[in-house]
């Protein structure tokens, strides 16, 4: 009985022995822990990646990029990471966004274009040091200079002949001074213009519909011209073929002497042209009267006339 009470004591320190070093060590590590989170959180210590740089701002307000790629230290309170700035290849869409923007062409009709710019930073210094807010400032530097070609152009131009206007435009972005003997945009920004991509350009709703309805009546005005010239092309075959059918009958009729006997030839010819209204003329009977002393007046009453005498018959 007296072996047990030492034995329940020993196990009881022992438990707390243990308790409190686990503690301890668990203090310890949430010590550590939280000292490591709070300096990545101030980012006393920082990493710079590759293809990145990073623009530090001193206590004394000087401002250096650091382009050293791997782990650096910096004094919290007297140093500040103003910004992390990408050295890849980047894109910058017109307008600021990759829907299409409206713009009025030379002859001030609507269309919708888009386009996006590649560009690579060259020049850390003049990008992030020398140009408050970059970005911004080149989006409406670069969407000005395209404005200016697109708005520029005719728009038969800006459908037909996208490929020169592109080139045109990454000319202008890649060398054109921004305005008369100014910088360029690489030299004002530091940064090279890889490409430019004229993605979309074409007319507004309305307008397509206007053109639709414009082609629509021009193949319709196309039609009634063929069916015109048809219809004249008939005539004068008509008339070629009475023509010569007068000139036979002349011939037919013809004296012994070389004359012709008028009177006969003027009675056959109106009896010719009789005949052909009366195939025009659906159940006409057509009276002609032959009068030798002069040319006789051809009358030929209308169908509604003739068909109401028939009717009082």
């Amino acid at each position: 009985m007296s072996n047990e009470l030492p034995k329940k004591f020993l196990r009881r320190a022992f438990v707390k022995t243990f308790l409190r070093r686990l503690l301890a060590l668990v203090t310890i590590v949430g010590l550590v822990y939280g000292g490591v989170a709070i300096i990545y959180a101030t980012k006393t210590f920082f990493k710079v990646k590759k293809n990145y740089a990073v623009v530090l701002e001193r206590f004394g307000g000087q401002r250096e990029a650091v382009t050293d790629i791997g782990w650096h230290a910096r004094l919290p309170y007297f140093t500040r990471i103003e910004q992390e700035v990408p050295l890849m290849n980047q894109r910058l869409f017109l307008g600021g966004q990759l829907e299409p923007m409206r713009i009025i062409s030379k002859g001030n009709v609507a269309l919708w274009t888009s386009g996006v710019l590649t560009y690579r930073i060259d020049d850390l210094k003049t990008w992030a040091i020398e140009n408050l807010d970059p970005l911004s400032i080149l989006q409406g530097d670069y969407d000005g200079i395209v404005k200016d070609i697109l708005q520029a152009q005719q728009v038969d131009e800006l459908i037909s002949d996208r490929e020169m206007i592109k080139e045109e435009i990454f000319r202008a972005l890649k060398s054109r001074p921004i305005n008369e003997g100014g910088p360029n945009l690489e030299q004002k920004y530091g940064i090279e213009v890889v490409s430019f991509v004229l993605k979309e350009t074409r007319f507004g709703d309305k307008l397509v519909e206007a053109t639709e309805e414009k082609k629509r009546r021009e193949l319709i005005a196309e039609a009634e011209n063929y069916a015109a010239d048809q219809e004249a092309s008939r005539i004068r075959k008509l008339y070629a073929a009475y023509l010569s059918g007068i000139q036979s009958l002349q011939k037919a009729l013809g004296r012994p002497d070389g004359s012709t006997d008028l009177p006969l030839l003027q009675f056959l010819t109106q009896q010719k042209w009789a005949t052909a209204y009366e195939k025009n003329q659906g159940g006409q009977n057509t009276l002609v009267i032959q009068n030798t002393q002069g040319s006789p007046a051809l009358t030929i009453p209308p169908p509604a006339a003739a068909n109401g005498a028939k009717g009082d018959e």
